[in-house]
């Protein structure tokens, strides 16, 4: 990578974590007036958000989710039930305030910024709204069953699209989520997994929209082929997103790398998203630290990823939408770890004794009397 690019300075800012935060968080949670842990996977959010901020009194009001948008080439293989007139018409949905995303994202008083990062239609008419980013990198990738999905240079731009877009909320946002859209994009985020998590790109590979038997054996053999074809370096994040990637993934990958750098928390989305979060992982494990998993999808390669990542979804509710819906969804469980870190007494506040368990029994502890 070229020194003092955007790309360049943003990996040199991430720092890892603060450890002593972090113990400190830790040791807050378990003097709180309740049985140990009994708060489970919120107690640990609450020290990833200590960590993170560098306070024990993080704040996560202020929530932005940039969706990312992008077309694939390797739809013309067949992976997809739909064309890629479909990217158009939901970017066009996100901006009328009709979508999934729309309704989930005012439900946890988000705001919602979409980026056009490579969309293969003409949304020209769109950009006028102020919801909408035009930093089109190409008409969409190349079909990466033939060759490379794009060229070095257009990873980075990518990558640094997404840079961008968290720089720019910056000011106003406590708490990043990502979100895609981009029909097609199943395929590279299976590609991606297989790649640098080292499975098979069978047990990586799903039915992404609904593909039936015969149409999903085909996405595996064109992605089998497409791997062999183009050979992507596992030890460089950056090949990998050239040779099979795409320019919202990219785009998410840049978003994940910019909110670590300005040491903010962000909550990852479903498998494109993850898939993400792998290729920033690739240029800075440290940006690891700063990811918050929303969910886990129904797509195979969705939970491979997440444990690769080491990280544990707050969610499991079935969800294959994509669009940051199961992030946006995770943004009421970030709320409600602030608050137990920053609400809830500790034993010595509520001036309770530790022995005195009446007063801390569970409800759902069976009654003894006969």
């Amino acid at each position: 990578m070229t020194p003092n690019t955007l790309l360049t300075q943003t990996l040199t800012a991430i720092t890892p974590a603060d450890s002593t935060m972090r113990q400190q968080a830790r040791a807050r949670l378990d003097q709180l007036a309740i049985p140990h842990g009994a708060l489970g996977q919120l107690m640990d959010v609450a020290e990833d958000l200590a960590a993170i901020t560098r306070t024990m009194t993080p704040s996560v009001k202020r929530k932005a989710i940039a969706v990312m948008a992008g077309d694939h080439g390797i739809v013309a293989a067949g992976v997809s039930k739909f064309p890629q007139a479909v990217t158009v018409e939901m970017v066009r949905n996100f901006l009328n305030g009709n979508a999934s995303i729309n309704a989930l994202a005012r439900q946890v008083d988000a705001s919602l910024t979409v980026v056009d990062a490579g969309v293969a239609g003409d949304l020209t008419e769109l950009y006028q709204h102020n919801a909408l980013w035009n930093r089109k990198v190409a008409p969409g990738t190349a079909d990466f069953s033939q060759g490379p999905a794009m060229s070095r240079a257009q990873a980075v731009q990518c990558l640094e699209v997404g840079i961008e877009v968290a720089n720019h909320l910056a000011d106003t946002t406590d708490l990043y989520a990502t979100g895609d859209m981009g029909i097609g994009n199943t395929s590279p985020s299976s590609a991606i997994i297989a790649c640098l998590c080292g499975c098979d790109i069978a047990t990586a590979t799903g039915r992404g929209t609904g593909l039936d038997d015969e149409a999903l054996n085909n996405k595996i053999a064109v992605l089998d082929n497409a791997l062999a074809i183009n050979q992507p370096n596992a030890d460089d994040g950056l090949d990998v997103l050239t040779k099979v990637g795409g320019f919202e993934i990219g785009a998410i990958a840049g978003l994940i790398l910019g909110a670590a750098a300005l040491r903010k928390p962000v909550v990852i989305d479903g498998i494109i998203s993850t898939a993400g979060a792998l290729i920033a992982a690739s240029l800075s494990p440290a940006c690891r630290d700063y990811m918050i998993a929303g969910h886990c999808s129904v797509e195979p390669g969705h939970r491979i990823a997440l444990n690769h990542l080491d990280k544990a979804p707050l969610l499991d509710l079935r969800l294959r939408l994509g669009e940051g819906t199961g992030a946006a969804l995770a943004m009421n469980l970030v709320d409600a770890a602030v608050a137990v870190l920053t609400e809830i007494a500790t034993f010595e506040e509520a001036a309770i004794s530790q022995a005195d368990t009446t007063v801390i029994t569970p409800h759902c502890q069976e009654s003894t009397t006969p």
